[in-house]
């Protein structure tokens, strides 16, 4: 009876121990992780967003010719229709770093479906591998459409690669799935505001 008795406890232990070293690791990984988001082929815990509906009035004066508010903190962009009947809501990606943000008042200048790329100056000396320029399609980093800004190389475009939503994965741009983006492209117009926070 002793040695049934044994038997099970020794299993017990061995079972309990394995799973213990084996989950050890993966606990170690999530324990440790942080909030910047650098290289998006890492496992990295995603963000827990204040990811919700808001409403436009403690943000805008009006929603003459439409309603753009981006909230980087929850990678969340917002547009509002201007007669208000329309309204959406779409996750984002955000700026690397604090350094990368630029925050404030803006608004759409330019409309562009298949838009063409090269990087800033700035890019240039950060990544000089990369090519000076790319054409529109799938190795395009705006993907299929993009709102360009009255700040000078500020952007909000698509991606082809869908992992940098709702990370910090951009150069200075905001970026949205290129299904929201054809959506948004659609809606928004030269001279809708523009609010990052």
């Amino acid at each position: 009876m002793t040695n049934t008795f044994d038997k099970k406890l020794s299993r017990r232990v061995f079972v309990t121990t394995t799973t213990a070293c084996l989950a050890a690791p993966a606990f170690a990984q999530t324990e440790n992780s942080t909030e910047v988001e650098r290289d998006i082929s890492e496992v990295v815990r995603r963000n827990i967003s204040s990811f919700r509906s808001l409403d436009w009035r403690p943000y805008f004066d009006n929603t003459r010719n439409g309603a753009i508010l981006v909230d980087t903190t929850s990678r969340a962009l917002h547009y509002w229709s201007e007669d208000q009947s329309l309204y959406k809501l779409y996750p984002t990606s955000v700026p690397l770093s604090e350094d990368l943000t630029r925050l404030g008042r803006t608004s759409v200048i330019r409309k562009v479906e298949g838009p063409s790329w090269a990087p800033t100056p700035s890019m240039r000396i950060r990544n000089p591998e990369w090519p000076s320029f790319v054409g529109p399609g799938p190795d395009n980093p705006l993907g299929t459409h993009a709102l360009y800004l009255s700040w000078t190389y500020y952007r909000i475009h698509g991606t082809h690669d869908t992992r940098k939503i709702g990370r910090r994965s951009s150069n200075g741009c905001i970026g949205l799935y290129n299904e929201h983006i054809a959506e948004l492209y659609e809606l928004a117009k030269n001279g809708t505001q523009v609010l990052l926070i």
